[in-house]
């Protein structure tokens, strides 16, 4: 059951008063928002009563004394003309009752009917993930469920690194150096294939820069893999197949949704390469240059004011990821039949999706509205300000970012709750820790960068992971104690100012969804959570639930369960355990 929020609500009420008090299609936005002098507020009228010409406090009055719905209780005006909204008690009441009766919280569904392919994660074989992986695959796995949760038909694609010279290289280095451990069964207990593959990588690129006749086989093993020589391909599929059983691992561990069926690395479309640059050169798209198939850009210049070239074919006949990229967007449009495309990959790349996009345009291939979106977020720091390193300055690992994060998890938890079961505390520690990262990576702008500050993402203060986290479980262990009590809403009853700002604050949820969709912002949603948990806490510090005289036990233990309800709810959609018991 899909419920209606007031705020919409009152936007039609207000846009329906507009419409009569001036000529016909105005389609003015009510702009109708939660504001701190009353329920809600209009700025509407500033805007209109210059466009028409009116005295903005006329019209103001105007609109003030023709708000025809029964849900408001009193409307005023202030300032040069905002419409101050207040809404009945029982309006509220009867909001609360709707969406404590739904199965989905009242949430509607917005999405339904459209297709949307989510590009994310995308580490590459033979190499462990590393705190480069962390944006994109806690970001798109938040917005694939969003997307799912809104009634939308979600593709979730694994982009995998599997293709190119880095694996001629390997594979022949393998091939020189047999009875090397780096296969799961050759390698000492507890021993990662994938780390093990990602150290003899280093060892062949060193091997293939130093040494030109190593280089000339490893060049040779790369034809040999996209020839398909039989060979060459069995070791490829083994190298692939370890790879993706440790990306499994941290993929379960951050409770990720992808899984081995969603992966589509750059070997998919190995075939269709020579498919793409043919018809982008029939159609006069892509042209000759040095040798080589470009398309040049008609909308990016470079420094010396040429217009940057897409490399869809190089001199030597090879290809790269830019034609890759091509085949991919042309394989989710015609194939998967996106209706729009998510790109969920770090600002760096703007320019080269830029141009990729221009190219499908140009192509046709994004004829019939569909619409390809570039997702870009910014950078995990460390404390010192600069992009995320080890001591030695390498590249973090993310199972390590992790384990950091549980370790300081575990103190907290043991801190608050010292007679712990050993057991529950490592597992309760792993989903706060993992919880905190996620949280902290979700709640702050995509587009912006921030400070991985593990001490700081596991406290019980703040806008953090950890506090959603035991705001549930207090909650819940409220309701486990009004078990078997009534759980029926009287809509007669009065309402507290507490009582009122928490009902207001759950009859957002579905707004808040519907603004992250359209967004593609996960911040909003964290922000709606944790203002949710404070109005949470407001309220039962000043409104007693189990203690309350009848019928006012049973308007308040719904509230209890709402919240609750919403709280697990919203933390799932990005992707995040919401414990009953802490």
């Amino acid at each position: 059951m899909s419920v209606l929020s007031l705020a919409t609500r009152l936007e039609r009420t207000v846009g329906a008063a507009i419409d009569r008090a001036l000529p016909a299609g105005s389609g003015a936005d009510p702009l109708v928002r939660r504001s701190a002098h009353a329920d809600f507020q209009s700025n509407a009228v500033l805007a209109l009563a210059r466009r028409h010409g009116i005295a903005p406090p006329d019209l103001a009055r105007t609109l003030a004394g023709d708000l025809r719905d029964s849900a408001v209780a009193d409307v005023t005006v202030s300032g040069p003309g905002f419409l101050n909204v207040t809404v009945t008690d029982k309006a509220l009441w009867t909001q609360a009752a709707l969406r404590h009766a739904s199965d989905r919280l009242g949430v509607p569904s917005p999405e339904t009917g459209r297709r949307t392919v989510v590009d994310y994660s995308a580490p590459n074989i033979a190499k462990e993930m590393h705190v480069g992986h962390l944006r994109t695959t806690i970001l798109g796995d938040s917005l694939a469920r969003i997307l799912t949760h809104l009634g939308g038909d979600v593709v979730r694609q694994n982009h995998l690194g599997d293709w190119g010279t880095q694996f001629g290289m390997l594979i022949q280095y393998l091939d020189e150096h047999p009875g090397t451990p780096w296969h799961g069964r050759d390698l000492p207990a507890g021993a990662s294939a994938v780390s093990a593959l990602d150290g003899l990588y280093r060892a062949a690129r060193s091997e293939f820069d130093a040494d030109p006749g190593f280089a000339d086989r490893s060049r040779a093993r790369v034809v040999a893999l996209q020839t398909g020589d039989e060979a060459t391909i069995s070791v490829w599929r083994d190298i692939v197949a370890e790879s993706e059983r440790a990306f499994r691992v941290i993929y379960e561990r951050l409770g990720v949704l992808l899984t081995a069926a969603d992966s589509a690395g750059e070997s998919t479309y190995n075939d269709s390469l020579a498919d793409v640059a043919a018809e982008l050169a029939d159609t006069g798209i892509a042209v000759t240059s040095d040798g080589a198939l470009c398309v040049f850009s008609a909308e990016v210049t470079g420094p010396d004011g040429d217009p940057v070239p897409l490399l869809v074919r190089k001199s030597d006949g090879g290809y790269g990821y830019d034609t890759t990229d091509l085949a991919t967007i042309r394989h989710r449009i015609r194939e998967l039949a996106a209706d729009r495309i998510l790109y969920v990959v770090d600002s760096r790349q703007a320019l080269h999706f830029r141009l990729i996009f221009e190219a499908a345009r140009r192509a046709g291939w994004l004829d019939g509205g569909v619409e390809p979106v570039h997702v870009a977020f910014g950078t995990v720091l460390g404390p010192d300000g600069t992009p995320f390193k080890t001591r030695s300055g390498g590249t973090v690992r993310l199972a390590g970012l992790l384990d950091e994060a549980v370790d300081r998890a575990r103190e907290v938890a043991a801190e608050k709750n010292p007679e712990m079961d050993p057991a529950q505390l490592d597992a309760i520690a792993e989903q706060l820790g993992v919880g905190a990262v996620k949280y902290a990576d979700l709640s702050t702008s995509r587009t912006r960068d921030y400070v991985f500050d593990a001490q700081r993402m596991v406290s019980l203060t703040g806008d953090t992971g950890v506090y959603l986290q035991y705001a549930h479980a207090r909650i819940r262990s409220i309701l486990a104690k009004a078990a078997g009590l009534t759980t029926e809403v009287d809509p007669s009853l009065p309402l507290a100012p507490a009582e009122r700002r928490l009902v207001l604050a759950l009859d957002e949820f579905g707004c808040v969804l519907a603004e992250v969709a359209a967004a593609l912002e996960p911040h909003r949603l964290c922000g709606y959570l944790f203002g949710l948990a404070k109005a949470y806490s407001e309220f039962y510090e000043t409104c007693p639930v189990l203690t309350a005289p009848d019928p006012l036990k049973g308007n308040r233990i719904v509230l209890c369960e709402l919240t609750a309800r919403t709280l697990h709810t919203g933390l799932g959609l990005l992707g995040i355990a919401a414990p009953s018991r802490l």
